[in-house]
């Protein structure tokens, strides 16, 4: 990515909004570095989400600030936040709320869950069986949960944040393809540099020490979110570019070391990401960089290996690169 700090002059119309909008992600930057030493990637990955009106599935080994990141990026927006741990006994009306049998009134009342908020962090989501995982399908496609017949509408800008761990097998049940489509991009976190671990190590030498929760200041509010959302809706993109992000999408679907390619959605949401990446430098136009910076987030989660390709020990990041450096680049 390119430097916030230079946006390219002589923006047109827009210049004014995508400045505002390229000042606010570098205070959403430094407010989460208060406490998130490195993962500056996966917090632009995040915000790009967020502005693209998608969810973020996070995927780590325990203890490389999943949570923490996840918890600090919604202290920086002024807005309603939910946590919710899964687990093997979690139903789905513990998430999406139940109706209760008010005696005063002889009368059902719906009780909300807490997925009625607008970020709603969900640790361990592969924690809980298939039955709790699909009380999420329709409230992240749809912004809604239908109760009783109901529809009931969760409040906005809304946006779920999960974690998993992919080591730990036992207790755990894989997300079906549904539900991890449902999700705009899939962060895959390793741990951190020998560098950044000393950093964390100095930060935290003192009881005390580092900065907690509390000191992290609000950036945005939910209009403002809104704003910013009808702002990058409108960074052009090229037709020829287009074509490129349906090209490498396609390209899923022939792949010799491929059971399953990705959909129309993967490729809205390439299109979508790539426009708030182009924004998040000072740009009102996506360039092919801004479209590989998010493709892999975007595309991993959705592919399946075939199972030839799997024991012979491909991954997805190879298919990945390699599409991308067959399909050719628009000039």
């Amino acid at each position: 990515m390119e430097n916030l700090d230079n946006p390219i002059p002589g923006l047109p119309e827009h210049q004014a909004e995508l400045s505002t909008f390229a000042n606010a992600v570098q205070q959403i930057r430094t407010e989460v570095g208060k406490t998130l030493v490195g993962q500056t990637q996966m917090v632009d990955l995040i915000v790009a989400a967020l502005f693209s009106n998608g969810h973020v599935l996070i995927e780590g080994v325990p203890g490389i600030a999943k949570t923490l990141t996840a918890k600090l990026l919604a202290r920086c927006l002024d807005l309603q936040f939910s946590r919710i741990q899964f687990t093997p006994d979690l139903m789905p009306a513990d998430v999406t709320g139940t109706s209760i049998f008010n005696v005063k009134t002889q009368d059902f009342e719906f009780r909300k869950g807490p997925v009625f908020a607008n970020v709603v962090l969900i640790d361990e989501i592969n924690r809980s069986p298939a039955k709790t995982q699909a009380a999420l399908f329709e409230v992240m496609e749809e912004g809604q949960i239908t109760t009783d017949g109901t529809p009931r509408m969760v409040p906005q800008p809304f946006m779920v944040l999960a974690t998993q761990n992919p080591i730990e097998q036992e207790g755990t049940y894989k997300l079906p393809e549904a539900q991890q489509d449902r999700f705009m991009m899939k962060i895959i976190i390793g741990y951190p540099t020998l560098e950044e671990e000393s950093e964390i190590l100095q930060r935290f030498s003192q009881p005390g020490s580092g900065h907690a929760l509390t000191d992290i200041k609000p950036v945005l509010n939910s209009r403002e979110i809104q704003d910013i959302r009808d702002t990058v809706s409108q960074v052009h993109i090229s037709k020829e570019l287009m074509k490129y992000v349906a090209g490498v999408v396609h390209a899923t679907r022939s792949h010799k070391d491929l059971y399953l390619g990705a959909s129309p959605r993967a490729s809205l949401a390439i299109m979508r990401c790539s426009k708030v990446i182009a924004a998040m430098n000072g740009r009102n136009f996506v360039t092919p960089d801004d479209i590989r910076f998010v493709t892999f987030p975007v595309l991993n989660h959705r592919l399946i290996l075939t199972p030839e390709s799997e024991m012979e020990g491909v991954e997805i990041r190879q298919v990945v690169d390699e599409i991308l450096k067959t399909v050719e680049i628009p000039r």
